[in-house]
């Protein structure tokens, strides 16, 4: 059988909450949200759906994602909407998402195209890592190509943000990768090293940054990955020390991001593989990885920042004809 190419993309879509007055919406959120969503009515976020779907419907020459991950969303009901949106595409779009534990309640979900993908015999699941208070959730789905039966798991990753400063915040994002590290152990003993895992999210750190090198593990060449050796993990099945391949390096040297502050450009949105997508033996290779800040509207200023959309509570920062903070960042998965 030939070679299959899946279209994958992630999108930090930017704060796409359900409307101000969602009466699903639990309490305590709703107290949280009440000053911020002023104003986020249905019109508004029918326009603010319109315009991200108008970007993702220009993903794969026109085709749309076959596979796409996003975060923050308040809820699968916002999803829905979006996929919605992209009927046009003829594609049958499936939803996974979880409820997490975010104080702002923001979740991460993934579609994807029923065509290319079915979900597979193990359960979805996600990790709340904890600090003080949890963290956003790791969440990991097992999904399985419809042609060719091979499993592939991918888990979303949303890391704590900057705020109050990078290297004030910097150990939430370490206690979060070496979480993430240790749980690529596990699939390995559990599931052993030929089971391929694609990592997609907003990391909130760049690929060079020690959360990333250091505590996720993550090179930029697979020489560590191709010569890392076997240890016995307790009573468990040896493993190797579960290195990844970051995609993602080429772009800072290339002046290019997907989130700009401050004028500065930063390569927060990533895709990182295991061994068994990034050694030329797997039943997947990597093809194609870009930025999609290339559509018309979606870029500005001299910094080519992404053109967000804001909220009507603060007039300065909302714009209708905006879709995100963050760029969409897209990948083709070659399945031999």
């Amino acid at each position: 059988m030939a070679a299959i190419s899946h279209f994958l993309a992630w999108w930090n879509l930017e704060n796409l909450f359900d409307v101000e007055d969602d009466p699903h919406r639990i309490p305590w959120l709703q107290k949280e949200l009440k000053n911020y969503l002023k104003g986020w009515t249905h019109e508004v976020l029918d326009k603010k759906l319109s315009n991200l779907a108008s970007i993702i419907r220009q993903l794969n020459n026109n085709s749309g994602p076959d596979l796409m991950g996003f975060c923050e969303i308040e809820n699968r009901h916002v999803i829905e909407m979006l996929v919605d949106k992209l009927n046009g595409l003829g594609k049958h779009y499936g939803i996974v998402h979880r409820e997490m534990n975010d104080h702002r309640g923001i979740d991460i979900a993934f579609i994807y195209n029923k065509a290319h993908f079915i979900l597979g015999d193990d359960p979805i699941f996600s990790l709340e890592v904890m600090k003080r208070t949890g963290t956003r959730d790791l969440l990991q789905v097992t999904f399985k190509t419809k042609e060719k039966r091979n499993n592939l798991i991918i888990i979303g990753n949303h890391w704590p943000a900057r705020s109050g400063g990078q290297y004030e915040s910097e150990p939430f994002r370490m206690m979060v990768a070496e979480t993430l590290s240790y749980w690529l152990q596990r699939i390995e003993e559990l599931k052993g090293e030929t089971m391929p895992v694609l990592l997609m999210g907003d990391f909130n750190d760049e690929p060079f940054n020690r959360s990333l090198t250091e505590y996720a593990m993550s090179v930029n060449n697979t020489i560590k990955i191709s010569n890392a050796t076997k240890q016995s993990v307790g009573s468990q099945n040896s493993v190797r020390t579960p290195y990844l391949y970051n995609l993602m390096w080429k772009f800072p040297g290339e002046t290019r991001s997907s989130f700009v502050y401050s004028g500065i450009g930063n390569m927060f949105d990533q895709f990182l593989v295991n061994r068994a997508i990034a050694l030329p033996s797997g039943k997947f290779k990597i093809g194609n990885v870009d930025i999609a800040d290339h559509f018309q509207g979606i870029n500005k200023g001299e910094y080519h920042a992404p053109v967000k959309f804001g909220v009507p509570s603060k007039p300065s920062d909302y714009n209708p004809h905006g879709f995100s903070d963050h760029f969409p960042v897209t990948l083709t998965l070659i399945e031999e």
